[in-house]
């Protein structure tokens, strides 16, 4: 039977259609984005095309940009209360089919399809007593208002009432939701105002029973799909359970362009460096690159410098966080694209073992993790050099104080960014180098029996 620990089990790659397309991405432009994914990022490992909030919703951007979610709204929905895809946005959808077309459209490209919900049923549903894909012992019918729970709700989104686990019908309903999803064909499902519920900051874990109940559901479905959690920040108390239960959980609230948000995200990969693990990866949210917000309002480049971006990714990458792109692909720019497709700084994001925070202050931070496969006679390390200030500084670090270092050794070190052969290095030597204000240098340090 399938459980998680079957997907996932490197940091998923791929691309969501939230930071520029808000609500109201459309099918053609998903396609626009899995044909370019196809074509520029498949060789590379980039694999998941996931359609974000409100894909249901025909009204969907009808108050942009004054108001996100259109209050009241009336989702698509079909005879059981489940949410489909709005046909004048995904005409595919027509006829019952759901998102099963589109789906088979990114799987011939050797991609996968994702989607994201909200925890819970349709208010809408709740409100008008509408039947769900349950029945009691006696023949009759659960209807939503049944398994919702009125005082478990959304701070930021109107649409629905989280489910009452005690109530017969609630896993039932979520079986049938996921059940349709793999009808579909869906590979990866995020589901939002679950990993923080911060309507209710006394309790910001409120949902911890519809995330068992989630998952169990996915391992009902028979079909495998990767479980993301959000919003953050995800509850460091409760990582045993996010771990158990999930793929991926946010450990930020939404990340944009700012230098404030990436440089915090440092403290946050910092807090939760002890929890990443194949199948089980602490999440810092899509990567603000090219060209974003246009479903906001104003389209508008990143506001990250090249060093900051390149920041970002490093990070991410030496973390071992999930890589989820949020610009409009199709507008890429070359120098973007050469970020997102150096094969050698993607390496240590799918293959790196055991990152962790070596050295931090207020100026500048290190990071190592372990090459895959390594072992005493041919060690490699990837070492992370942040400059945090604003201005160009050095970064040092003695390598003596990195794990598993030889100081009889002698090791050589390669720039991952540049693609470049560096200086070798006495094992118990200094490393320092320049590195531009709010940048980043990525090394590979490496011995002869390597």
């Amino acid at each position: 039977m399938y459980n998680k620990n079957q997907v996932a089990l490197q940091p998923p790659m791929g691309w969501n259609s939230y930071d520029y397309y808000n609500t109201m991405v459309t099918e053609e432009q998903v396609k626009a984005n899995a044909d370019f994914m196809a074509k520029n990022l498949k060789p590379f490992g980039w694999e998941y095309i996931v359609v974000d909030i409100q894909w249901s919703d025909p009204n969907a951007g009808s108050l942009n940009p004054d108001v996100q979610y259109v209050p009241f709204t009336h989702f698509c929905l079909d005879q059981y209360s489940r949410q489909i895809p709005a046909e004048n946005r995904f005409p595919s959808s027509a006829g019952g089919k759901g998102f099963k077309p589109l789906a088979d459209y990114i799987h011939s490209l050797g991609l996968k399809f994702g989607i994201h919900i909200m925890r819970g049923i349709p208010r809408f549903a709740a409100h008008n007593h509408l039947p769900i894909l349950a029945k009691r012992e006696d023949g009759s019918v659960i209807t939503a208002d049944q398994v919702a729970n009125p005082f478990s709700v959304s701070k930021w989104n109107g649409d629905m009432y989280g489910l009452d686990f005690s109530k017969e019908g609630a896993q039932e309903y979520y079986d049938s939701i996921f059940a349709l999803y793999a009808e579909w064909g869906v590979d990866f499902v995020k589901v939002d105002d679950i990993c923080n519920t911060n309507m209710y900051p006394e309790n910001p874990y409120s949902a911890e029973k519809e995330i068992e109940m989630i998952a169990l559901a996915i391992q009902k479905c028979g079909r495998p799909m990767v479980l993301s959690l959000s919003p953050g920040p995800a509850v460091i108390e409760k990582a045993w359970h996010l771990k158990k239960y999930a793929n991926m959980w946010r450990i930020t609230d939404d990340f944009w362009d700012t230098w404030p948000l990436l440089k915090n995200m440092f403290t946050r990969c910092s807090i939760w460096q002890s929890h990443v693990a194949p199948g089980s990866w602490p999440d810092c949210d899509m990567i603000p690159l090219g060209k974003l917000a246009k479903g906001f309002g104003k389209e508008r480049q990143t506001n990250f410098t090249r060093e900051e971006e390149k920041t970002m990714l490093t990070l991410w990458c030496i973390f071992k966080s999930p890589l989820m792109l949020g610009c409009d692909l199709p507008q890429l720019d070359e120098d973007s694209l050469k970020l997102i497709t150096n094969r050698e700084v993607l390496w240590v994001n799918r293959f790196a073992q055991s990152p962790s925070l070596v050295k931090s202050d207020e100026k500048s931070c290190v990071w190592a993790s372990i090459a895959s496969g390594c072992h005493m006679s041919g060690l490699s390390l990837y070492l992370a050099l942040f400059n945090l200030s604003d201005k160009e500084d050095e970064v040092c670090v003695n390598l003596s104080e990195l794990s598993g270092i030889d100081p009889t050794a002698s090791y050589r070190i390669r720039d991952l960014w540049q693609a470049k052969d560096l200086f070798p290095l006495e094992g118990n030597a200094e490393l320092s180098m320049k590195v531009q204000a709010h940048g980043a240098i990525l090394l590979k340090i490496y011995n002869s029996a390597t």
